[in-house]
C-alpha cells in the first residue's frame, strides 16, 4: 500500500498509471463533517454541492442539502450548509439536466408514489418528469443521468420494499429511458438484480450500470449475488451487447462516474476504485464507508466523496465527464 502525502490518507496503486491520475501532490482532506449519503451534484455556476442524507426509519427523514463552497482553488472550504427540501419523498440519486435543473430520484413512500422529479434551483419549484410505466408505479428510483439528447435514463431497484418504506413492487427491477419530448418511457434493461448507479462514456456510446444485488438489505452481503459493473453499447433508444465490465470488492459498486479519458470510477465498501476503459483496476482512493461521489470544482477535477458522516475532497489529474453538467 502506498501512502498519500498531505493528511496521511492511504491509496493503493495497482498499476503505475494510477500515480499519474493522482498527481505528484495527491491530497484527500475532509471537506466537512456532516450527514451525506447519496446523489452528489456539483453546480458550477453556484460553486455548490447538492446531496441527500442518510436514510433512517420513517418516511420523512431524507433531506436534500446544499453546501456552499468557498475558494477558487483546491482545497475548498465549506461556507454554509442548508436544507433544500425535507421531507423529500425519500430522495436518492440526483443529476443536472441540460438547463441546469436538478433531476431527482424520489423513491416514494407507502402513501406517496415514486417518481423522477425536476427542481428549478432558483425558485426551487418542483415538477414531475415521470412517475409511472404503463400505468404501473415505480419501485425505488435510485440513480439518474441525462443524455445529450435530453432523454432521462434511470435505475429502479426494489430497495424501498426491502427497507420497509414501500409496498410490494408492481414491476421488476428495471432500467428505464424516458423521453421528455414524446412522453415515452421504455424499459432498456431487465437483466439486473438490483440496478443502481449508471453513467455514460464520454461519447455516450457505452452505458455502464452497477448491480448491487449482493446487498439485499442493510448490513447484508451475499457473495454469490451480483456486485459488479456491466457495460452496454448504446444504439439510439436501445442497449445492446450487455457484458461484464468489472467485479467490485469489497462490497458493492454503487456510484459510478467516468473521466474524459474513458476511465471508470466506482465506489466500493472501502474506497473509490478506478478502472481502465478495458476494465483493468488501476488503483483505489481509500474512503471508508463511501456511498457515492461526483466530480466537481471549477475545472471538474475534484472528487467529492460522501461517507455518510463526512465529505472528502480529492484533487486528481483527470477531468470528470458529466453529460448533464451545467455551467
Amino acid at each position: 500500500m502506498a501512502q498519500a502525502p498531505g493528511d496521511g490518507t492511504p491509496f493503493v496503486a495497482h498499476r503505475d498509471k494510477f500515480h499519474k491520475i493522482l498527481g505528484p501532490d495527491f491530497q484527500r482532506p475532509v471537506l466537512i463533517e456532516t450527514n451525506a449519503h447519496e446523489g452528489p451534484v456539483y453546480v458550477a455556476r453556484e460553486h455548490a454541492l447538492y446531496f441527500t442524507t442518510v436514510p433512517e426509519p420513517g418516511p420523512s427523514n431524507i433531506a436534500i442539502m446544499r453546501l456552499q463552497l468557498g475558494g477558487e482553488r483546491f482545497p475548498f472550504t465549506p461556507l454554509s450548509l442548508e436544507t433544500v427540501r425535507q421531507p423529500s419523498n425519500m430522495a436518492n440519486g440526483m443529476t443536472l439536466d441540460r438547463k441546469g435543473r436538478l433531476v431527482i430520484c424520489e423513491q416514494g413512500t407507502r402513501t406517496e408514489p415514486a417518481r423522477i422529479s425536476r427542481m428549478d434551483l432558483k425558485t426551487r419549484a418542483l415538477e414531475t418528469v415521470v412517475d409511472q410505466w404503463r400505468g404501473l408505479h415505480f419501485n425505488s428510483p435510485n440513480d439518474v443521468v441525462v443524455k445529450s439528447d435530453k432523454t432521462v435514463w434511470f435505475t429502479d431497484p426494489n430497495y424501498g420494499e426491502i427497507q420497509g418504506f414501500k409496498p410490494p413492487p408492481e414491476i421488476g427491477a428495471f432500467v428505464y429511458r424516458h423521453d421528455p419530448a414524446t412522453g415515452e418511457t421504455a424499459v432498456v434493461a431487465d437483466s439486473f438484480n438490483k440496478p443502481n448507479g449508471l453513467a455514460f462514456s464520454p461519447d455516450e456510446s457505452v452505458l455502464y450500470i452497477t448491480d448491487t444485488g449482493a446487498n439485499q438489505a442493510p448490513g447484508t452481503y451475499f457473495v454469490d449475488l451480483p456486485h459488479h459493473i456491466r457495460a452496454f453499447d448504446v444504439h439510439g433508444q436501445h442497449l445492446r451487447n450487455g457484458r461484464l465490465f468489472a467485479v467490485v470488492s469489497p462490497g458493492c459498486p454503487d456510484g459510478i462516474k467516468l473521466d474524459t479519458k474513458g476511465r471508470v470510477y466506482t465506489s466500493s465498501a472501502s474506497d473509490v476504485q478506478v478502472f481502465t476503459p478495458q476494465g483493468d483496476l488501476l488503483g483505489e482512493i481509500m474512503a471508508p464507508g463511501v456511498a457515492n461521489f461526483t466530480f466537481g470544482g471549477p475545472k471538474n477535477d475534484v472528487l467529492f466523496i460522501l461517507g455518510d458522516t463526512k465529505i472528502w475532497q480529492a484533487k486528481v489529474e483527470a477531468k470528470g465527464v458529466d453529460t448533464a453538467r451545467a455551467s
